[in-house]
């Protein structure tokens, strides 16, 4: 079909490239590029080929650029691929009605005991527990499940198969705690999610109502927890001022806060708090 000559073509970028080496496409009269969900491309690693694709196309085109979330490597390829673009934005973010929030302030190196601590004293059906970083998710789904917690992870680096196993596994029950970051848990439609707990702190406040709006449905109840360090504090008045409320304060008897980073963790933390100054300041600017 491509030899004959056709007017659409719909493809993932590796395949794409596979045609353009193979020269069985020419792109050179293309005139419409569609990039769509651009946030889970960037997650997956297609960020590279995408960009490779671009140097086969005309510069003079129209582009359109679809994405659920605009994070700042988004907005970074929006600079690079489109030209005083147009943004619509569809959709207003409200708050789900269902669902009881609470945070829960620790340190960067005690958030995996804390969370472990919750997840034992807590009464729950499915959680769905959300990262950062698919590596992150990726170490915490191990350690949930030395620890005897029937969980899974899902993120950017797995392949088809594997993802689909761990999203049926989430809800047949097989698994009772998911993992993910919020481009992989794209998809999860699990009405007896009891819980969402955000590991890591969402990077805007429409990200917050996005993940935690996987629990509270069919008229259910939810529980929303967050664990969150004296960095977070600028993202929570954000949330707080999109729910018209104080998020409530918690913290855990018996927790022993008191438990010092190991060197490594320190550095670590340190690195983590840079990049969330970072975040929130570029947020002010844009705004």
């Amino acid at each position: 079909k491509l030899k004959k000559g056709i007017e659409i073509v719909v493809a993932c970028p590796g395949r794409l490239l596979d045609h353009i080496g193979q020269r069985t496409i020419n792109l050179s009269w293309l005139e419409v590029l569609v990039v769509d969900e651009a946030d889970q491309m960037f997650d997956m690693g297609f960020m590279p080929s995408i960009r490779q694709i671009i140097r086969h196309i005309p510069r003079k085109r129209q582009t359109l650029l679809f994405s659920a979330t605009m994070p700042d490597e988004i907005k970074k390829l929006a600079g690079e691929l489109l030209n005083n673009p147009v943004t619509v934005k569809v959709g207003k973010t409200a708050p789900p009605v269902m669902i009881s929030h609470a945070i829960y302030p620790v340190e960067q190196h005690l958030k995996t005991a804390i969370l472990l601590e919750l997840l034992r004293r807590t009464d729950t059906e499915s959680v769905l527990v959300f990262t950062r970083t698919k590596h992150r998710a990726k170490r915490l789904g191990e350690q949930l499940s030395k620890a005897g917690f029937r969980t899974a992870s899902l993120q950017g680096n797995l392949s088809q198969n594997k993802r689909q196993a761990a999203m049926e596994g989430f809800r047949d029950g097989k698994y009772q705690i998911l993992v993910a970051t919020d481009i992989a848990a794209r998809g999860i439609d699990v009405n007896r999610i009891s819980h969402v707990i955000n590991y890591d702190i969402s990077d805007t406040p429409e990200a917050y109502i996005h993940r935690i709006g996987r629990t509270g449905r069919a008229e259910r109840s939810g529980d929303a927890f967050t664990l969150v360090t004296q960095d977070d504090t600028s993202t929570v008045r954000e949330i707080e001022r999109i729910l018209g409320s104080r998020l409530k304060r918690n913290t855990i008897d018996g927790f022993d806060y008191s438990i010092p980073a190991p060197r490594k963790d320190a550095e670590f933390a340190r690195k983590q708090a840079v990049y969330t100054r970072n975040k929130s300041v570029g947020r002010s600017r844009s705004r």
